[in-house]
């Protein structure tokens, strides 16, 4: 009875089992069927939350001039460096009046060496001068005395030649009045040599004068121009010597200064006369204005910089010596200038990102100077383009955007 039950059993198993089957077959169609719609949905509005977040701020780019620059360091220094010393050597400085950073006017006294030694040359020379005087003095009477002998003598050779033609005289008496005559000439020409000698040695003398005056002036050291006194090397007590050894002053003239820039060999060249420049010596917290003085002919061959002369104001906190920063303003440069934010940088170079029609594209641009959290772009926009004024990672070419124009100026839109 078993056996004959089993058989009965199967058919209805295998048809239950089928009937499941089948109902689990409906239920994966429609399950396979049911994600393309109800996926559309999530797509859908993630996009739209994408597309509304992505609103960026565009601006244009606004004609613009910006000035170009160069950075330059140097040193301080005088313009006219003098060097001052004594001219008369061999004295002992007695008295110096000034001291490093003192200003001086031309021929203001600096020192004072020792007189005493031309002072008794002097009174030396003026009893020499009055030895003189009276020396001329006695030769000039000599002279007249002997000039007045010849007249006589000159006189008598005259009477007595006339004597000798009527016979009161006779012709030995006659030669030798004229005997007579030619020694008193010989005596007035004899007595002008002396007188002449005499002149002469009052001209010496007078001479004489004249270089110990000069020298005592000269035991007064003076400023040959006016100007900051920059050291002194004077001493008391000491021997002054001649120029070729150390001087005893060093003066600016007229104090001007001049920044002694070193400028690379590339931009000498863009030097000239005239540059405006504003200078920071150290220590300054504000600039001061200069112009470019003078352009070196040539650049050092181990260095390869040139240098400048840069004219400084008159400033007292200038120092010689001290070091300077100097900014050249080489000119102008005019073109469409951007946020520096908006101006990205990859291996290819410079691109900006630009919104067309909501859509993200890359423009290459080819930047110019920069200031003042701007930069000038020289090449690949135009004035009309909408350049996203904070570009970032977060933009790819080719999305889409929703534009939003900024109020602010382009250099404040970063």
């Amino acid at each position: 009875m078993s056996a004959s039950v089993r058989p009965a059993l199967r058919p209805a198993r295998s048809a239950a089992s089928r009937l499941a089957v089948s109902a689990f077959a409906v239920l994966a169609a429609g399950a396979l069927a049911a994600p393309p719609a109800a996926a559309a949905e999530p797509a859908k509005a993630a996009e739209a939350a994408r597309a509304a977040a992505l609103s960026v701020t565009v601006v244009k780019p606004r004609p613009d001039t910006l000035t170009d620059t160069l950075l330059v360091t140097g040193s301080i220094k005088p313009r006219e460096e003098i060097e001052v010393g004594p001219e008369i050597e061999g004295y002992r400085l007695m008295e110096i009046l000034v001291e490093a950073g003192d200003r001086v006017q031309k021929g203001q006294v600096l020192a004072r060496l020792s007189r005493d030694v031309l002072e008794t040359q002097l009174a030396q020379n003026t009893a020499s001068a009055a030895k003189a005087r009276a020396a001329i003095a006695q030769q000039q009477a000599a002279l007249d005395q002997a000039i007045a002998q010849e007249t006589e003598a000159t006189a008598a050779v005259e009477r007595t030649r006339q004597l000798s033609k009527t016979g009161t005289s006779s012709q030995e008496q006659l030669e030798q009045r004229e005997r007579a005559a030619k020694v008193a000439t010989a005596q007035v020409a004899a007595a002008r040599e002396t007188l002449i000698a005499a002149q002469a040695e009052a001209v010496f003398v007078k001479a004489q004068r004249d270089e110990i005056e000069v020298k005592l002036k000269r035991t007064d050291v003076r400023a040959p121009a006016s100007g900051l006194v920059l050291s002194r090397e004077a001493k008391l007590g000491a021997i002054a010597l001649s120029t070729r050894a150390a001087p005893l002053f060093r003066i600016a003239e007229d104090g001007a200064m001049d920044l002694d820039a070193d400028v690379p060999e590339g931009a000498m060249p863009r030097m000239k006369d005239g540059l405006s420049v504003q200078v920071v010596p150290a220590g300054f917290d504000e600039p001061i204005g200069g112009k470019v003085r003078l352009v070196s002919a040539e650049v050092d061959r181990a260095s390869r910089l040139g240098k400048v002369k840069i004219a400084l104001p008159d400033d007292p906190r200038l120092k010689s010596g001290a070091y300077g920063r100097a900014v050249i303003a080489l000119g102008e440069v005019k073109g469409l200038s951007l946020p520096q934010s908006a101006v990205m940088f990859d291996a290819e170079g410079a691109y900006v990102l630009t919104v067309t029609d909501g859509i993200v594209g890359i423009q290459r641009i080819t930047p110019g100077l920069k200031k003042d959290g701007r930069i000038l772009v020289t090449e690949g926009l135009s004035a009309d383009a909408d350049v996203v004024a904070r570009a970032g990672s977060f933009l790819r070419d080719g999305d889409r955007v929703t534009p939003v124009r900024s109020p602010l100026s382009v250099g404040e839109a970063r």
